[in-house]
């Protein structure tokens, strides 16, 4: 077969494209689907607010824990099986919740619903390494615009449900029927596994150092693996800190009511969704080092705006430039992992996203101890300093190999 990358996709792989899209879509919906209803299920519940915090930690233990199972069997048996077997276990799982009457139903559900998300996290980012070497170009960004569209139906389809005063039961039971008619409509086009290379002819690490417990740390954690899960760490931080703080920020930085700060999230968010469905364009132009150096110095200059503004719309102008350049940056980091090389590229995306996700929800706290010491503006340092070391290791992401069709799309 011709090593050339092939202009114009062919039908399968087109087909698959869609087939991502339509998962990554899912998985917005159904989290979100839990997101808009949660004051619903603490009160159905009685859980204290204390509580739920605790149950919020269960969920992400557990999605971490489905991220490191979902690598290797990925590998084992291909990405494809993986998001159907996944996609299946969130679209039961999301019932939990719903169903739940207690604290101890709670835990167990999101533990359950945990499970399944970060499992599907990494199987459909590993099918959708797969489809973009198979697509010929940069399309891994716009996956994850797919992801936040599905959330913001999720957020508006709750809201209206919740609105038209429905049975929280049902309204879930409905979003259960949606993933599994999703994941029927959209597994069979996914790409069979791809014809990787064997171990044999795989490059290996240096020589690992005599000692038996560095070089354990070693085997689990090659070194390329740790620096893209070090950078993916520090931007997600950066995303979880934006989430979780723009608003209080503006409330308390600008005094201005909680309606009005909620903006700040708004533009956030807004602008790194339209971000992600551009980023491809500029990623297949310029490379993926261009779009993590200079999207995180992008990032950074909105972080700065934001902590010196004193003026409502160069605030939200600030926030705008954080979404906009952090939107590329974690979907060229979950492209390079899947395309270290190695025969165990879906083991080695499990541990970039563990640790990004690690980062996700550590960032949040720490701005939390940071703002009891300084104030919330001056702990945005901390977020503001993380994401220049991204832009100054830049490099690690490496530059993309020509990219051969080896999918077996006819098995």
């Amino acid at each position: 077969m011709d090593a050339s990358v092939s202009a114009r996709p062919d039908r399968l792989t087109r087909r698959a494209r869609a087939a991502v899209f339509a998962v990554f879509a899912l998985n917005g919906f159904l989290a979100a689907m839990w997101v808009v209803h949660i004051p619903a299920i603490t009160d159905r519940t009685g859980v204290s607010h204390a509580t739920l915090g605790l149950l919020i930690l269960v969920m992400a233990g557990s999605g971490i824990a489905g991220m490191q199972a979902a690598g290797p069997l990925a590998d084992r048996f291909g990405s494809r099986v993986l998001v159907g077997v996944a996609v299946a276990w969130l679209s039961v799982a999301v019932l939990g919740p719903a169903f739940a009457t207690g604290p101890i139903q709670l835990a167990v559900a999101l533990a359950i619903f945990g499970f399944g998300n970060g499992a599907l996290d990494v199987s459909m980012n590993t099918q959708a390494v797969q489809v973009e070497r198979a697509y010929g170009r940069p399309i891994m960004a716009a996956f994850h615009g797919l992801f936040s569209c599905g959330g913001l139906v999720g957020s508006l389809a709750g809201a209206a449900a919740m609105h038209a005063d429905l049975d929280i039961r049902s309204t879930f039971a409905a979003a259960a029927v949606i993933g599994v008619v999703a994941m029927t409509a959209s597994v069979p086009h996914l790409l069979a596994r791809p014809i990787t290379t064997s171990r044999s002819e795989v490059i290996s690490e240096p020589t690992a150092p005599a000692d038996p417990v560095s070089r354990g740390i070693r085997m689990w954690l090659p070194r390329n693996v740790l620096a893209l899960g070090a950078v993916a760490f520090a931007l997600l931080m950066a995303e979880g800190v934006a989430n979780d703080w723009s608003a209080l920020q503006t409330h308390e930085h600008l005094d201005v009511g909680d309606a009005t700060a909620a903006l700040s999230f708004g533009a956030f968010s807004t602008a790194m969704t339209i971000g992600r469905f551009r980023v491809d364009r500029v990623s297949g132009r310029f490379g993926r080092i261009a779009v993590v150096r200079w999207g995180s110095l992008l990032g950074a200059a909105g972080l700065a705006v934001v902590m010196v503004s004193s003026w409502l719309p160069c605030t939200l102008a600030g926030w705008i430039l954080a979404g906009l350049g952090l939107a590329g940056g974690v979907p060229q980091i979950f492209t390079a992992a899947g395309n270290l090389g190695t025969a165990t590229a879906a083991t080695d995306m499990s541990k970039v996203f563990g640790l990004g996700y690690l980062g996700f929800l550590a960032g949040p706290s720490i701005i939390g101890w940071l703002a009891q010491l300084t104030s919330l503006t001056v702990a945005f340092t901390f977020p503001l300093i993380a994401v220049l070391l991204c832009a100054t290791f830049a490099g690690i992401v490496g530059e993309p190999e020509p990219i051969l069709d080896l999918e077996d799309k006819n098995s």
